[in-house]
């Protein structure tokens, strides 16, 4: 069985600064899951490693769609799979890195064959989302799928919103398509899955720093030239952290501190509810409880070492 490392971690937690290291030192490819990083627009917004991070190990999946494209699960995973199994062929380690739980999810334990949800179906879920509120979200889908709304926190945006989604869009409750069609994993292989889960308070800081150094190398005017393209508002890309915030400033409602101020604390938001999935739906093989650095690489060099010598053969 073929190996792939995995390094989940919320935004700003220093994980592709880890995926670069490891990659370095195993021969390794970096791929992406991050859903917002795979748009070739979004590049500042959404922290996508600089040229110089990209040439510095082999990189896969980032900034390869445009966004007038929706990237679904399903999407990712077919790309990431020829992406893993391309690594394989010429005998480098995959090293698969992002925050979207789902992407994750999926890639380990496969996805249930749900047909693709219409772009104003997942636009539907999440406005719905945003105006309720976690809590009241649940309320609103447990009339329509009891088990997914007693299954999933409130503060799981992504599983939520996918289950209203597909209930939306095919009418049945997303434990309805994965009992009839249940998933396999699509790929014969062994996970090591490393967790990178600062203390709170560190990753807001350092979510903070982030975003004051993305709107002095030009975040404002990435979004109004995202803006000049008058893409539906419902694909994936316009709803990114930050879009909507600083747009609110490009279009005169507000001034740029307060927008500058709510896109930062939507980025904190975001942090919270990826860390709120890790803890609730992966049990890593090794965890990191503190922002990346060095200091880490001995640790995390013997875990993989470990790892890849003792993986089934």
């Amino acid at each position: 069985m073929s190996s792939v490392v995995i390094i989940a971690g919320p935004t700003a937690s220093g994980k592709s600064r880890m995926a670069i290291d490891v990659a370095r030192q195993f021969d390794g490819t970096v791929i992406n899951a991050d859903s917002m990083q795979v748009y070739r627009e979004l590049d500042l917004l959404t922290a996508r490693p600089p040229a110089d991070d990209l040439n510095a190990a082999e990189h896969k999946l980032y900034g390869v769609l445009s966004a007038s494209e929706a990237c679904s699960v399903g999407r990712w995973l077919q790309m990431a799979t020829a992406e893993i199994e391309g690594a394989w062929s010429k005998n480098r380690l995959p090293i698969v890195v992002g925050g979207t739980g789902m992407y994750i999810k999926a890639l380990m334990e496969g996805l249930a064959p749900i047909p693709d949800v219409p772009v104003a179906a997942r636009g539907e879920a999440t406005e719905l989302y945003e105006r309720l509120g976690g809590e009241e979200f649940v309320t609103v889908l447990a009339k329509f799928d009891t088990d997914a709304a007693s299954r999933i926190p409130p503060g799981d945006r992504q599983r939520l919103i996918r289950a209203y989604e597909v209930l939306v869009a095919t009418g049945r409750t997303l434990s309805e398509w994965q009992a009839e069609h249940p998933a396999t994993p699509p790929l014969d292989a062994d996970f090591a899955v490393i967790a990178v889960t600062p203390e709170r308070a560190d990753l807001y800081a350092s979510v903070d720093a982030r975003f004051d150094t993305m709107m002095a190398t030009g975040a404002l005017d990435e979004v109004a030239r995202l803006l000049e393209l008058n893409l539906d508002p419902a694909l994936p890309a316009m709803k990114a952290i930050g879009v909507k915030e600083l747009a609110a400033h490009l279009s005169g409602e507000v001034d740029l501190p307060t927008a500058t101020a709510n896109a930062a604390q939507a980025t904190r938001n975001f942090a919270k509810r990826q860390l709120t999935w890790l803890r609730n739906q992966v049990t890593p093989d090794l965890e990191i409880s503190a922002q990346y650095s060095e200091s880490f690489r001995e640790e995390i060099f013997s875990f993989i070492r470990h790892f890849m010598l003792t993986r089934h053969s």
